[in-house]
């Protein structure tokens, strides 16, 4: 690690660490004792702790972590396409490939740093990626810790082919929650979604929250920017504040997909839940040169929290 003493000079919350398979992983903490801890591994962020040292995202007992499987948990980066595609591999290749520390990143907005610690990662695509996805671009992302222990991810890609490209994406979040049939989402009431289990088919969400008594896999349309969960055992809600990504997938795996997954308990459906910031129906295009940026902000609330508050929040 010739390059970490520089890493430490100017974001002394850092620390980097090793797996056991000897991939690098990047340990962010903040003053109050929240953390948050990314592998170079497909720049998965594998925890994401609160200051009292809980564990706010879930990761499976039976999860792989062995490259160039993806693990199981945390939250994933999806790209260059969300789902199965025929030339690629499902979820697209970002999460599976190793990802390297970016020292010199092109400059973000200075709220994007300040009273944080951070790290930029950067991914290049190799001679082996282009066969399958003959396109050429740097991806840049940036994983924060804010004071208040808000956690934030924000991708940059940019062209540098000759030409335009398209892709689709998503940060594929497994939040832990309590109990899945105590949880129940805000903010995608009367949206239209497409249906992953009936051949993407497009209906309206009817009820005034979602809740959860069997499988669900929906593609919500044209979100709102804020979306809350809330998990009225532990009190306690996530909110989940978005930009540039129009879609929201919402998924748990239930008892029978559950049973089927090699990397995921029969059981563990009940402690998670996946709610992603993505761009999913209509495929992002970038011309030579161009840059999309896509950011998720993932904050914990006290469960008194109610959408009037999210309202505020919003404006």
């Amino acid at each position: 690690m010739g390059h970490s003493a520089a890493v430490w000079d100017h974001r002394a919350a850092i620390e980097m660490t090793e797996d056991w398979n000897g991939i690098q992983q990047v340990l962010l903490r903040n003053p109050r004792g929240a953390s948050a801890r990314v592998s170079l591994h497909g720049g998965h962020v594998i925890s994401w702790r609160n200051d009292r040292g809980e564990e706010l995202l879930f990761t499976s007992s039976k999860a792989l972590f062995k490259p160039p499987k993806a693990i199981r948990g945390g939250i994933l980066v999806c790209f260059p396409q969300f789902g199965n595609c025929d030339s690629l591999e499902q979820h697209g290749f970002a999460r599976n490939k190793i990802w390297t520390i970016d020292d010199n990143p092109p400059p973000l907005h200075p709220n994007d740093s300040l009273g944080k610690s951070f790290i930029d990662l950067l991914l290049k695509p190799s001679e082996e990626d282009m066969k399958c996805w003959p396109h050429s671009f740097e991806f840049r992302l940036r994983v924060s810790l804010a004071a208040d222990g808000n956690l934030t991810l924000i991708s940059r890609i940019r062209n540098i082919n000759g030409k335009p490209f398209s892709f689709s994406f998503a940060y594929h979040s497994y939040l832990s929650v309590s109990d899945i049939s105590e949880v129940r989402i805000e903010g995608l009431e009367t949206l239209d979604y497409l249906d992953n289990l009936r051949q993407r088919e497009r209906f309206t969400e009817q009820g005034d929250a979602i809740t959860f008594e069997y499988e669900i896999d929906r593609v919500y349309l044209h979100s709102p920017n804020f979306v809350a969960v809330l998990d009225h055992e532990r009190k306690r809600t996530y909110v989940i504040k978005k930009e540039g990504l129009p879609d929201v997938v919402v998924w748990n795996p239930w008892e029978k997909r559950s049973k089927a997954m090699v990397d995921f308990g029969d059981e563990e459906y009940q402690q998670m839940l996946c709610v992603d910031g993505a761009a999913v129906e209509k495929p992002i295009i970038l011309k030579p040169g161009e840059e999309w940026t896509g950011r998720l902000e993932l904050a914990v609330v006290p469960s008194s929290y109610h959408s009037e508050d999210l309202d505020r929040h919003r404006s």
